[in-house]
C-alpha cells in the first residue's frame, strides 16, 4: 500500500472549518503533495478564521512559521507534519484522524531568543531566535568575541571559530553539533557554546539560567569580521551582540503525546 494515500477510500471528506484549524505547507513537492492529498480528505479553515495550524513541511518549514507567527504577535497552535528530512520539531505523517490527533494533542510552550545585534557602522538589529543565536567568523582570520554574563565579563578573549546561545528546544540542533549540552525542555537553562575554540582550548562552555542576559563583544571587529545568525537570519559585521530569553512571547507546539518534544529531547542524551 502506497504510505501516502488514504488507509481506506471509503472515510467521507471532513469539514474542519468548525474546528477553527487551517493548513499551510511549504513549497517543496512532497510538501504540496501531501497538502493536495489532505485537501481531498478535510475542508480547512481560512488562515484568517483558523485557531489551529496544520504545518506541512520539514524543521526548517516549521521555524520559518514559528517567525512569521512571532512578526505579527499571533500566538495560534501549530501542529506540525514531517514532510521533509529531519522533522524534529514535527510529527508523523498521516492522513487519517487529523481532528483526533490535534484534539489529543500535548501542548509544549517554547519562547524564544531575543538578539540584539549592532553592527560596526552602528548600525541596530533586533531578531528572534526558536532555536540558537550564532556567532560565526566570516573569514579565515580566528573570530576574538568578550563574553559578558548579566553586565560582568566572564571571558575576556575567546579565540574561536563562533559561539552560541541555544534553548532547550534548540539544544539538539546546531548546539548538539558543536558539542554543546542536551537541555531538558523543562530545565529553565541556556547553552552557552563555543564553535571550535582555539583559546581557551579547554572552555567548552557553560549552561545558565534563562533569565541570563548574555553580551558578545567583537575583538578586533574591522580586522576579524564576525556575523550574528538567530536561526536562519544573518546580520553580518557585527561589533556587538546582546541576547536574552523573551519571556513575554511564547509559540505553542502541538506534538501526539506519545513523541512529544520533550521526550524527543530527553532521549537524544541516549542516542548513539
Amino acid at each position: 500500500m502506497n504510505a501516502d494515500a488514504p488507509s481506506s477510500a471509503s472515510h467521507a471528506h471532513e469539514d474542519l472549518r468548525n474546528l477553527g484549524i487551517g493548513l499551510l505547507s511549504s513549497h517543496t513537492e512532497v510538501a504540496q503533495a501531501a497538502e493536495a492529498l489532505l485537501r481531498r480528505r478535510y475542508t480547512f479553515a481560512e488562515m484568517d478564521d483558523a485557531e489551529t495550524l496544520v504545518a506541512l513541511g520539514g524543521d526548517g518549514f516549521m521555524l520559518q512559521t514559528l517567525h512569521k507567527m512571532l512578526e505579527v504577535g499571533s500566538t495560534k497552535p501549530v501542529f506540525g507534519i514531517n514532510r521533509g528530512t529531519v522533522g524534529f520539531l514535527m510529527n508523523d505523517w498521516r492522513i487519517d484522524r487529523l481532528p483526533g490527533r490535534i484534539a489529543g494533542a500535548k501542548a509544549i510552550r517554547v519562547a524564544p531568543l531575543e538578539m540584539c545585534a549592532t553592527t560596526v557602522k552602528g548600525e541596530s538589529y533586533t531578531y528572534a531566535a526558536i532555536n540558537e543565536v550564532s556567532l560565526l567568523r566570516e573569514t579565515r582570520q580566528t573570530a576574538k568575541i568578550q563574553i559578558s554574563v548579566n553586565g560582568r565579563v566572564a571571558l575576556p578573549e575567546l579565540a574561536c571559530d563562533g559561539v552560541l546561545v541555544a534553548t532547550p528546544a534548540g539544544s539538539t540542533a546546531y548546539n548538539l553539533s558543536a558539542h554543546g549540552p542536551i537541555l531538558p525542555l523543562q530545565a529553565k537553562m541556556l547553552a552557552l557554546t563555543p564553535i571550535s575554540p582555539f583559546r581557551p582550548r579547554r572552555w567548552s562552555g557553560a549552561i545558565l539560567p534563562d533569565d541570563t542576559a548574555v553580551c558578545f563583544t567583537i575583538l578586533e571587529a574591522a580586522n576579524r569580521p564576525v556575523s550574528a545568525v538567530a536561526d536562519q537570519i544573518e546580520v553580518r559585521d557585527v561589533a556587538k551582540v546582546d541576547v536574552r530569553l523573551d519571556k513575554e512571547r511564547s509559540l505553542t507546539l502541538l506534538f501526539d503525546p506519545e513523541h512529544a518534544l520533550d521526550e524527543r529531547i530527553a532521549m537524544e542524551q541516549f542516542a548513539t
